[in-house]
């Protein structure tokens, strides 16, 4: 029979259940897992393994949900060190924290599978991973949580937004670039009626006008270069004076002299024909050196110094020059420093078949430079101008217009490579191209079309270059080749 106490001691044993001798483990991955698998079917799928907070940032990121990117984080550092976060359940340490309570519903974003840690990783340097990818209502950034791809992504927005918002590199010209394309296609237009199927040459000598340099025509007898410079005159409602240049010709019947006149009593300056807008200097090799220094002031600073008195030039001013280069009796070279003065060297050479056919069929025309009518005056080519000045062009194409001008002085073939003047006129140049092509902004593919006319004729060949039956025109033409090309996105400041 058992004692009172045994009896007490068997009731309590059948009425409470067995406790176990040490306290219960923790709640294994699995078990969270489970736990987290019980959630509504909206709650997006959590890694089983404990996997450190990077990977969870990743695996986050790559399933778009932003939110819970931020809730995570926050109850994670909330947590211990380890990784665990206190779960709203008592006792339960999980390795990912148990979202329910805190994750958003996602009711209105579709469940997406999770991507690996190594499929989502983010690159910074590449160009798809740093350009965000812009949904119809939604844009998702996987530079979201990368500090280096956040800096990539934001100077790449801001070069997005610095083309589209600036008129130089708009698709659609300015108001006043298409005004200059117009002008000078109507000019174009007009002096081909003059000289026909020469449209390059014409282009080149409008491009020194419009520029205000000046144009030197080297061609042989015969092929239109007077009558190409008279249709540019009489194209322009400007001055226009014509020299005809010759061995007894005077500085003084190019430039003015000072005479006394006896009914007042007084010196008085008489102007010469080089006070005009327009100047044909016709044959200008057969004057001699002296009177063709007289021109060098001129041509170079738009006024003339006579007796100590400085005389200015009419505003455009723009001298047109031709010669011929077989013919050697009675004619005198041009120095280099005024071969170097000139903007821009061209030939016109002899028509095609078809445009001399079209020619003869109009023989009765004597003066095909009569037949034309001014398109515009001097003060719209002053306005023109203006606009040209406008014309971006960008650091890396005016390095490579240096580098062209340098391989000039380091060639071998080469005696006298081009000077500052040349680099200064090929700029030029290039901006009065662009701008008759329509863009506000230079490409290279200006530079390189521009660089013969505008460089050949300011260099000196060795002797070894010339016996070998190289000429500047094809020397320069394989420098081009030489120098490297900027991209169109360097040119472009992208």
């Amino acid at each position: 029979m058992q004692s009172p106490a045994a009896a007490a001691v068997a009731a309590t044993a059948v009425a409470s259940p067995a406790m176990p001798t040490r306290p219960a483990p923790a709640r294994s991955s699995t078990s969270a897992a489970s736990a987290v698998s019980a959630t509504p079917v909206s709650t997006p799928s959590l890694p089983t393994a404990p996997v450190s907070l990077d990977d969870k940032t990743r695996v986050i990121t790559a399933t778009g949900r932003a939110a819970a990117v931020s809730a995570a984080i926050a109850q994670q550092f909330g947590g211990s060190r380890e990784g665990t976060a206190a779960s709203p359940a008592a006792g339960a340490n999980q390795p990912y924290p148990a979202a329910s309570p805190v994750m958003p519903t996602a009711a209105a974003t579709p469940t997406a599978p999770a991507i690996p840690a190594s499929a989502a990783t983010v690159q910074p340097n590449a160009t798809a991973a740093a350009a965000p990818i812009t949904g119809a209502a939604t844009s998702f950034s996987p530079a979201a949580t990368n500090p280096a791809a956040t800096a990539t992504a934001a100077t790449a927005t801001t070069a997005t937004a610095r083309a589209a918002s600036s008129p130089v590199l708009a698709a659609t010209p300015s108001a006043q670039v298409s005004e200059f394309q117009h002008a000078f296609n109507a000019l174009l237009t007009n002096v081909s009626r003059v000289v026909v199927g020469k449209e390059r040459a014409i282009r080149l000598c409008l491009t020194a006008l419009m520029v205000g340099g000046h144009i030197l025509l080297e061609d042989n007898p015969g092929t239109g270069k007077t009558q190409l410079a008279r249709g540019i005159a009489h194209s322009i409602q400007a001055p226009f004076k014509r020299i005809q240049f010759t061995p007894d010709l005077l500085p003084s019947d190019v430039v003015g002299v000072t005479f006394y006149n006896q009914k007042t009593g007084e010196f008085t300056f008489r102007e010469g024909p080089i006070f005009a807008s327009i100047v044909l200097a016709d044959e200008i090799n057969r004057a001699s050196p002296k009177t063709q220094s007289a021109l060098l002031e001129v041509m170079e600073e738009r006024k003339v110094t006579v007796d100590g008195v400085t005389h200015e030039v009419p505003q455009p001013f723009i001298v047109i020059a031709t010669q011929n280069p077989i013919e050697q009796l009675g004619t005198y070279k041009l120095p280099e420093a005024q071969m170097d003065r000139f903007l821009i060297k061209t030939s016109i050479g002899y028509p095609g078949h078809d445009v001399s056919v079209g020619i003869l069929r109009q023989v009765d025309v004597t003066d095909r430079a009569d037949t034309v009518s001014p398109v515009l005056t001097g003060d719209d080519v002053m306005r023109l101008r203006g606009v040209a000045e406008g014309i971006h062009i960008d650091d890396a194409l005016l390095e490579y217009i240096v580098r062209i001008v340098e391989a000039t002085r380091r060639s071998e073939k080469i005696a006298v490579g081009s000077s500052m003047r040349g680099a200064l006129a090929l700029t030029r140049c290039a901006r009065i191209w662009a701008a008759a092509d329509g863009r506000g902004y230079v490409v290279p593919d200006d530079v390189k079309e521009l660089a013969v006319p505008v460089l050949a004729h300011r260099i000196a060949l060795t002797p070894e270059a010339t016996f070998a039956g190289d000429d500047a025109q094809s020397v320069i033409t394989r420098l081009l080749e030489d120098v490297p090309v900027p991209t169109v996105g360097a040119a472009f400041g992208a």
